[in-house]
C-alpha cells in the first residue's frame, strides 16, 4: 500500500474538490492519501520523506499557478526529483480541447519551464466558472477575459468544465506505481 502526499492551492476551491475525487478514487484501490492544502505541507525533507509519492494541484487566476506552488517545489526539487510525484493544473483555458493536456495548456507549459522541475506524471483539468462566487472586480475581469476568450459571460451563471471521467483516469494512472517513477 503506498502512502500519498497530495499537496494543492486553490482559489475558488474547485482545485480540492479534484483533490477529494483524486483522494476517493485512489483511497478506493487500497492506498493512502493524506490531503493538505500547500500553506500546510510539511516543512522539513524528513517529514515529506514518510511518504511514498507527492501530488500536487494547483489552481490559476490570471494566467499564474500560487506562489506558494512554486515556493514549495524550489524547497524540495531535490526530493520530489527521487521520488515519484506528479503535478496538476486547473485552468479554464483547458476548457478548450486544444489546450487541454501538459503538452498544450500554456499555463502549465510556462510554469514549468519557471519552476524548472519537471514532474514524473501530469495532467491538466478545466476549472469552474462561478461568476456569483466572485467579487465584483475579479467578476468583471474573468468577463472581460472570456468575452475575448468564447467564454461564458453571464455574470449570474455558473459553468463547471471539469471532465471528472479524466480525473478518474488521471487518479488510476498515479495508483500505478510505474507511471510516477518517470
Amino acid at each position: 500500500m503506498a502512502n500519498f502526499l497530495m499537496l494543492y492551492s486553490t482559489t475558488d476551491g474547485h482545485t480540492l474538490e479534484i483533490c477529494r475525487r483524486l483522494q476517493q478514487q485512489i483511497e478506493a484501490g487500497s492506498q493512502s492519501v493524506t490531503l493538505l492544502p500547500i500553506d500546510e505541507a510539511p516543512a522539513t525533507a524528513a517529514e515529506l520523506e514518510a511518504f511514498d509519492r507527492i501530488v500536487l494541484g494547483a489552481s490559476i487566476r490570471y494566467g499564474r499557478h500560487g506562489k506558494p506552488v512554486a515556493d514549495f517545489i524550489q524547497r524540495h526539487r531535490a526530493l520530489l526529483e527521487r521520488k515519484p510525484n506528479a503535478f496538476f493544473s486547473v485552468n479554464l483555458v483547458a476548457r478548450k480541447p486544444q489546450k487541454n493536456t501538459p503538452q498544450t495548456n500554456p499555463y502549465l507549459k510556462k510554469f514549468l519551464r519557471r519552476v524548472r522541475w519537471q514532474p514524473k506524471q501530469m495532467a491538466v483539468f478545466a476549472g469552474k466558472l462561478d461568476y456569483p462566487r466572485y467579487g465584483r472586480l475579479d467578476r468583471a475581469i474573468i468577463r472581460f477575459i472570456m468575452l475575448i476568450t468564447g467564454g461564458p459571460t453571464d455574470p449570474a451563471s455558473t459553468t463547471e468544465f471539469t471532465d471528472w471521467s479524466r480525473v478518474d483516469a488521471f487518479a488510476q494512472e498515479l495508483c500505478r506505481h510505474d507511471s510516477m517513477n518517470g
